[in-house]
C-alpha cells in the first residue's frame, strides 16, 4: 500500500470531534519554515570559493519577509493546544506524568537522536579524509540550527503539565506573567548591560506563546471581530518597538550577530505570534470546513506523520546539495545572490530541496512513528526530567558549536556524549529502559 492511500486510510478514521484545524496549521508551519531557510541561505560560488551568503544580509529589505516566514510561535501554539488535548487523554485513562512525558519524549528525541547520529558519522568521515575542521563546523552549524527549537520545545514539553495547571487555575493571569518576565528581561538585556539574562527567555517568551494554545484549546480566545482587533493592535505594537525602539527589523537570524529578536528570543516573537495567530484564528471557521475535504486532510495527515523528519533533515539535505554543487564547480550557484535571475530562479532550488529531502524523509520517518512499547517500564520523573534535560543541553551546545571541536578540545564529542546519555537517562534507549 503506498504512502498515501495509507494516509486515505487514517484520514477517512479520524474522530469528528477532532479539530482538524490544529493539524493543519502544524503541517503549514513546518512547511514555512523550511522553505523560509531555503529562500534565505543565499550560498555564492564565485572564482572558484564558496561564500555562505545570507539574503537579510544582501538585500536588508527582503527582512520584511521574516514577519511571515517566521512562524515557529504558531508552531508552539499548536503544540500547546496538542498537549492539553493529550493531557486531558491521560487524566480520563488515569495515565500520570511519567506516562505521559515517556511517550511525548519518544516521538520527539527519536528522529533527533538519528539526525545527531548522522552528523556524528559525518563529522567522523570527514576528520578521516582530512576535511579542515572549520569547514565541519560550519557546515554542521548550519545543519543543526533546528535542533534550537526543539531542544526548548522538549523542554517546553516537560513542564507542559505544570504550565497547563497553572493555566487551568490562574488563566490568562498565568500568560500575563510569564509574557512580563519576558519583557522584563528585555529591559535588563537592552538597559542594564545584562545581555546574558536574555538567554532565560527562551524559557518566558516560549512558555507564553506555548500558553496561547492552551487559551485556543479552552475556547477562550473571543469572536473573529476581536481576534482581528488583537491581530491590529499586535501589530502596531510591534511596528512601534522596531522602528522606534531598540528591536531588529528581522525576526528570524539577523544581519547584526549581536542583536537578534530570536537568539535569544525577544518580547518580539510573542507580540508576532499574537500577529499571526489573531488572523489565523479569525478564518479557523472556513478553514475546518474546507479540511473535510478527504484530499486536503489525508495530505495534512501525510505531512504530519514525517514532521519532525522533515524539519530536522531540511537543512542537512541543503548543506549536501551545496557541497555537492561546490565539488562541481559551482553547478547552480553561480548566480548572484538577490539578482533578479537568482530570484527567478529560486522555484527551481527549492523545488531541488524538497525532490531530495524527499526520499530521505522516506527512510528516516519511521523511526519517527515508532510507538513506545505499551507495556514497557516507565522511568522515574527524575529520570525522565533530568535525562531530558541533559539531552538539551548536549543539543543545544552542538546547535551553538556545531562539530569540529570549537572553542574548546573535543567539545562535539562532550556534547554529543551527553545527549546519548540524557536518552539513556530517560529510557530512550534499547536496554535502558
Amino acid at each position: 500500500m503506498s504512502i498515501w492511500s495509507q494516509a486515505k486510510d487514517f484520514a477517512a478514521q479520524t474522530p469528528s470531534d477532532r479539530n482538524r484545524y490544529v493539524d493543519f496549521l502544524r503541517a503549514v508551519s513546518i512547511l514555512v519554515v523550511i522553505t523560509g531557510h531555503w529562500v534565505i541561505a543565499a550560498p555564492y560560488y564565485h572564482d572558484g570559493s564558496l561564500t555562505p551568503g545570507d539574503l537579510l544580509e544582501i538585500q536588508p529589505g527582503t527582512q520584511w519577509l521574516t514577519w511571515l516566514f517566521q512562524v515557529m510561535p504558531i508552531f508552539f501554539i499548536v503544540g500547546g493546544y496538542a498537549n492539553a488535548v493529550s493531557l486531558e487523554s491521560a487524566r480520563r485513562r488515569e495515565i500520570g506524568y511519567t506516562g505521559w512525558l515517556a511517550v511525548r519524549l519518544n516521538r520527539l528525541v527519536t528522529p533527533l537522536l538519528v539526525l545527531l547520529l548522522g552528523w556524528a558519522l559525518i563529522a567522523a568521515i570527514l576528520y578521516f579524509y582530512g576535511v579542515s575542521g572549520d569547514v565541519t563546523r560550519l557546515a554542521s552549524r548550519a545543519a543543526l540550527i533546528p535542533t534550537w527549537f526543539l531542544a526548548i520545545y522538549i523542554m517546553v514539553v516537560v513542564l507542559a503539565p505544570l504550565t497547563y495547571i497553572a493555566w487551568q487555575r490562574w488563566g490568562f493571569t498565568s500568560f500575563w506573567a510569564l509574557a512580563a518576565i519576558g519583557i522584563l528581561v528585555d529591559i535588563a538585556f537592552f538597559t542594564l548591560d545584562l545581555q546574558w539574562t536574555g538567554w532565560s527567555n527562551y524559557f518566558w517568551i516560549w512558555l507564553a506563546v506555548h500558553h496561547l494554545g492552551y487559551a485556543w484549546r479552552d475556547g477562550r480566545l473571543g469572536s473573529p471581530a476581536r481576534l482581528l482587533t488583537y491581530s491590529g493592535i499586535s501589530l502596531l505594537v510591534l511596528v512601534l518597538l522596531v522602528f522606534k525602539g531598540p528591536y531588529p527589523l528581522a525576526m528570524a537570524g539577523s544581519p547584526d550577530v549581536a542583536l537578534s529578536n530570536s537568539r535569544p528570543p525577544k518580547i518580539t516573537l510573542l507580540i508576532l505570534g499574537i500577529f499571526q495567530f489573531g488572523l489565523l484564528m479569525a478564518i479557523e471557521g472556513p478553514m475546518r470546513r474546507m479540511l473535510s475535504n478527504i484530499r486536503i486532510w489525508a495530505a495534512t495527515v501525510l505531512i504530519n506523520s514525517m514532521i519532525m523528519t522533515l524539519y530536522l533533515w531540511h537543512l542537512t539535505i541543503m548543506v549536501i546539495i551545496v557541497a555537492l554543487a561546490y565539488l562541481a564547480e559551482g553547478l547552480g550557484l553561480g548566480l548572484e545572490p538577490g539578482s533578479a535571475v537568482w530570484w527567478v530562479t529560486r522555484p527551481i532550488w527549492v523545488v531541488v530541496l524538497y525532490a531530495a529531502l524527499f526520499p530521505v524523509t522516506m527512510l528516516f520517518s519511521a523511526f519517527e512513528r515508532r510507538a513506545r512499547v505499551t507495556d514497557a517500564a516507565v522511568p522515574a520523573a527524575a529520570r525522565l526530567v533530568g535525562g531530558a534535560t541533559l539531552l538539551c543541553l548536549g543539543v543545544s551546545l552542538l546547535a551553538r558549536f556545531g562539530f569540529g571541536s570549537a572553542p574548546l578540545p573535543s567539545l562535539d564529542i562532550a556534547a554529543f556524549l551527553m545527549v546519548v546519555a540524557g536518552a539513556a537517562i530517560s529510557g530512550l534507549l534499547p536496554g535502558f529502559k
